[in-house]
């Protein structure tokens, strides 16, 4: 295994130190705040793109401008009127008379974006009846209590906000009488599926969370250091998503990456979540570990946290940058959703491995002192029992042994 070793080879011993990570340690624990604030500000201000950000449905433009699918789609935006494929389909199940439906029709059409409404009782623009080409006419009426079709085109683009909002105005209009309205089309079904996302999203979190916590909690028998990681991984992530809002949605270094800004897709961010939170804890346990046994070896708070960073600086950052370049690879694709895959988990894995575990951990378990290793009575580690003597082992006496002859008092005086 060792044949052909490379001339600058070092031999390497168990529980050898990194003496970059210990002296970086030792600057970090003797100045925690001087440490901590610059990369505390660095991920917050990384993190501030990620308040605007903008969601939707992805279509042909996350594909290259050179695939034929994309150059079909562009061409059919530029040269035709594409706001009929944009249209919301507005459903009426039940029986309702033809004037309860003009009169719908009618509501439907007024709001300023949208273009027209068609259905089974003609055309209408701004309010009014109007003569307009659809899917429908004015001679396919509907029989008895079968549903009523409407088409609501919009003026507006389907994936942007006043197209979702197009969708809330509608659905609030009142359907006629003895009738419900259904609302599709490519606007509602992005409406829809934002929120059913965000509807789970607090709920999946606060399982995180608390399993994490919960895991956390028993491995180390602390009550701060489980919160200080969630709130450690919350905040790299936030930067992570900011960035990538910064990148993709608002278009820096999309000539370079030869990618089509626009707003960031509804699943991808979750993805992203899941990778770069569950490396993050993996990381976060490897480190406690080799602290934690530091501290139980009898070395103070400061000393053990230079323990443990020196003994796992090197294999954390060492797995952090294979693991990134090889995620980052993915940001050569010509697929936006692949780039933003690639380029998001590698830029959270290097964040992670370097600022957060090298910086910011050994900085505010610095700052924690001895509450760093505080828990309530049910979870805290059992005290070892004092050692007790043995008993003594009892005397025994010679069969043969003569017994000794007793002093008489006035002798002893």
């Amino acid at each position: 295994m060792n044949s052909w070793a490379v001339p600058w080879r070092r031999t390497v011993r168990s529980g050898s130190r990194s003496g970059f990570w210990e002296g970086l340690a030792q600057l970090v624990v003797r100045r925690p705040l001087i440490a901590a604030l610059p990369v505390i500000g660095l991920l917050v201000l990384l993190a501030a793109p990620f308040a605007h950000a903008d969601f939707a449905t992805p279509d042909d433009r996350a594909l290259p401008s050179g695939a034929s699918s994309r150059q079909a789609g562009d061409l059919v935006r530029d040269r035709f009127d594409m706001k009929g494929s944009g249209a919301l389909t507005v459903v009426t199940t039940g029986n309702a008379s033809p004037s309860e439906r003009v009169e719908y029709a009618r509501r439907l059409s007024a709001f300023p974006q949208v273009a027209q409404v068609v259905g089974p009782d003609g055309g209408f623009r701004y309010g009014e009846r109007a003569a307009v080409s659809g899917p429908a006419s004015a001679t396919d009426r509907p029989a008895g209590d079968a549903p009523v079709q409407l088409s609501v085109v919009p003026l507006v683009d389907p994936q942007s906000h006043a197209a979702q909002q197009l969708v809330h105005d509608v659905r609030a209009v009142p359907a006629p009488a003895g009738t419900e309205a259904l609302v599709g089309g490519p606007s509602a079904v992005l409406v829809d599926a934002k929120a059913t996302v965000g509807d789970r999203i607090p709920l999946a979190l606060a399982l995180i969370s608390l399993t994490t916590f919960a895991l956390l909690l028993g491995f180390t028998r602390s009550l701060l250091l489980p919160l200080k990681a969630i709130a450690l991984n919350a905040l790299s992530l936030a930067a992570v998503l900011g960035a990538m809002v910064w990148v993709f949605q608002s278009g820096h270094l999309h000539q370079l990456l030869g990618f089509t800004p626009g707003p960031l897709s509804t699943t991808m961010p979750i993805l992203l979540f899941c990778i770069v939170f569950g490396l993050s804890v993996d990381y976060e346990v490897f480190v406690l570990a080799r602290i934690k046994e530091a501290h139980e070896a009898g070395q103070d708070n400061a000393r053990s946290i230079v323990t443990g960073m020196a003994r796992t600086g090197g294999i954390v950052t060492t797995a952090g940058a294979l693991l990134a370049f090889t995620l980052l690879s993915f940001g050569t694709s010509q697929v936006s959703l692949l780039q933003f895959f690639g380029i998001g988990a590698g830029l959270g894995v290097l964040l992670d491995a370097t600022l957060v575990r090298g910086v910011l951990v050994p900085a505010l378990m610095r700052l924690a002192g001895g509450l760093n290793w505080w828990a309530p009575r049910p979870v805290r580690p059992k005290e070892p029992l004092p050692a007790s003597r043995p008993p003594p082992a009892p005397v025994r006496r010679c069969p043969t042994a003569r017994p000794a002859l007793r002093t008489p008092a006035r002798a002893r005086h």
